[in-house]
Parts: C-alpha cells; structure tokens; sequence
C-alpha cells in the first residue's frame, strides 16, 4: 500500500518525524478498528531509530491527546472529537487526499451557506469567540488544531442543522484533525501564512454576519481549497 509522507522529511527532529509518521499511520487505518500501536521496540524497527526517540515521540503524541496508554494494552489511537474510529475511511493515498476534500467543501460550505441564513445572535457570538480563540492560538505559535475545529463546529451548529453538524464531527473533523496535526510537526507557520488563514476564517465570519449565504459558501470553498493547496505543499506520495 502506498504510503503519505512529508515532503520535507529531513526537516525537524528525529522524534517529530517519529511523531509525524504515526500520525500519518492513523490517517491510513494501520492500526486497525481497535487502534492499537505496536509495541517501542517494533516502532524502533520499523523507522530504524532507537527506542529513546521512539519513547520521545510517544510521549509528544501521548500530551497532543493523539495517543493514551492503557496499563498492561500498551498506546492505543484516541479518536477525535468522540468520532468512533470506523466512521472514517482512511487515507491510503494522494487521490484520496483530493476526494475527501472535494466532500469537505460540498459538506462544509452547505453548513456555512444554512448558518448565514439561520444564525442567531448566540450563534454569532460563539462563532466570534471561536474565531478570537484560533487567532490568538496561532498568533502565540501553537498549530491551533484544537480551536480550529471548535470554529467549524461553531459554523456547523450555527447552521441549525443536525445532519451538518453530525458529518462534519464525524466524517470530516477526525481526518482534518489528523492530517494537520501531522502536517503541523515540521511546518512552522510564517506570520505572513498566519495572517493568509486569518483572513481566510474572518471572511468567513464576515458573510455569516451579513447572512450572505452565497459569500458564505464561497469563503469557505476558498479557504479549504488553499488547505488542501497547503497540505499538498508538504505531502508526497512514496510507492
């Protein structure tokens, strides 16, 4: 099967790219329904580098929420946002890559077009909050993962509903949260691309506001069109 790789993969340390790799692992399904990672030493000898980085890069993933270990069941995959794990299907390779986020900008743009039409004053004010935390997550530095689904969560419950907010928790937050947080370990944010998603999600925010449901969907299309433009910046694929 082939396998999604980073483009840079000489880039960060040893251990983020351990990191990177068994996130990578995850989007593919490798681990199977019951999530179970190998063992340290079966990952050692899988990516040729000693149990220390491994146990390194464990740990990171452990404190990312990504992993948790079970006593006497070793590290098993925490699924995001309470997604079960079968709900997705994996992410074998490039083309997969292009059809989720084809279905990512059909789902997500339809709940931002229904959340400019049936927002209310409470909606707005969350979707703001959600905005305001996201920006002040990626203005410190930290990749913002967390808070950028909570802001896509807030466009979906803004919507009013429950189908889009159903698959965007189930379906299409759990890949994106992967993939980025992959995608994330070696791809420091320049300021300038800070400011590039900002603008990107204050768009957003802006159409919703205004209860332009066209401009809505439209900044929204845009903006997952440029994420999956930046994930394909640091992906390749690897027979």
């Amino acid at each position: 099967m082939s396998e999604l790789r980073l483009q840079k993969d000489g880039t960060g340390t040893l251990p983020e790219r351990i990191y990177a790799r068994v996130v990578e692992g995850i989007l593919r399904g490798d681990f199977g329904a019951g999530g179970k990672l190998p063992t340290e030493g079966e990952l050692a000898n899988r990516f040729g580098v000693s149990r220390p980085t491994v146990r390194e890069a464990l740990s990171r993933l452990r404190s990312d929420g990504v992993i948790e270990t079970r006593r006497g069941s070793g590290s098993h995959v925490v699924a995001p946002s309470g997604a079960p794990a079968a709900s997705t299907p994996p992410i074998a390779n490039l083309a997969d890559i292009e059809r989720y986020y084809a279905f990512r900008s059909c789902v997500e743009s339809g709940a931002a077009a229904a959340a400019a039409e049936y927002r209310d004053a409470a909606d707005l004010e969350a979707l703001r909050a959600s905005f305001d935390a996201l920006s002040a997550a990626m203005e410190s530095g930290q990749p913002g993962i967390e808070q950028d689904v909570r802001f896509h969560f807030a466009i979906a419950r803004a919507s009013h509903n429950p189908f889009f907010l159903n698959t965007i928790e189930t379906t299409v937050a759990p890949i994106r949260q992967f993939m980025e947080l992959a995608n994330s370990v070696t791809d420091k944010k320049s300021p300038e691309r800070v400011r590039t998603v900002q603008a990107e999600h204050q768009d957003i925010v802006d159409a919703i506001a205004r209860r332009a449901s066209h401009d809505a969907a439209e900044a929204v299309r845009v903006h997952v069109l440029n994420a999956k433009r930046r994930i394909f910046e640091g992906t390749r694929l690897v027979g």
